[in-house]
């Protein structure tokens, strides 16, 4: 069976100071960095010993960092995809998140979900944002390796599913997969009739050892 697994990066800087993630570059703190230790060493149960693996991560340090504990556990060098980031709050990015709440246009229940702007300059539309991270699934997918690590970011989650099940991207305006921050969610297609599988969401036991 081919697997991925999706990391959402354990705690950054951002999360302590209450900013805005997207695009800001915040690194992991110092319980981020322990926690990374534990998913790597999660991974390494999970993937046998001899397979291919392939580490692959957002470019953002946090999502660099958190693959920097898992890749060479596995004797590999982490691969990093700008299309793996999450979604962009453009100029929100960094600035309080209580900025971000007093502007947020949230999307109507009907309607164009997709390409609705949330009323702030720069940030990008949910079919922006699910475009890109389909097209990181698809460049993910092409990797010979049959073990993918991919350590992306929370919102990020959502889409990698979803690309990965084959969900018409037309239909990921109501979809989300909620995922934790240190979370692993476990894909898998089976050899035979090639069917894909969401096995598990958001795991996050290993953070508690």
């Amino acid at each position: 069976m081919r697997r991925v697994y999706v990391v959402a990066h354990p705690e950054s800087q951002h999360h302590l100071d209450d900013l805005v993630g997207g695009w800001y570059d915040s690194e992991l703190t110092d319980k981020g960095h322990h926690e990374a230790t534990l998913i790597a060493r999660r991974l390494r149960e999970l993937i046998p010993e001899g397979e291919s693996v392939a580490v692959h991560s957002s470019d953002l340090k946090r999502t660099v960092q958190t693959a920097a504990h898992i890749a060479p556990l596995f004797g590999v060098g982490p691969q990093a995809h700008r299309s793996l980031r999450e979604k962009s709050y453009g100029v929100a990015e960094g600035r309080p998140q209580a900025w971000l709440d007093e502007r947020f246009v949230p999307p109507p229940s009907e309607g164009d979900r997709m390409g609705h702007h949330e009323g702030v300059e720069g940030a990008e539309t949910r079919r922006a944002f699910a475009e890109r991270i389909y097209a990181a699934m698809s460049s993910i997918e092409s990797d010979p390796a049959s073990h993918q690590v991919v350590v992306t970011h929370g919102f990020a989650v959502t889409f990698l599913i979803a690309a990965w099940i084959r969900m018409p991207l037309e239909a990921t305006g109501y979809v989300n997969f909620r995922s934790t921050s240190g979370g692993l969610t476990l894909l898998g297609e089976d050899d035979f009739f090639h069917n894909r599988a969401v096995l598990s969401v958001s795991e996050t036991a290993h953070l508690s050892r």
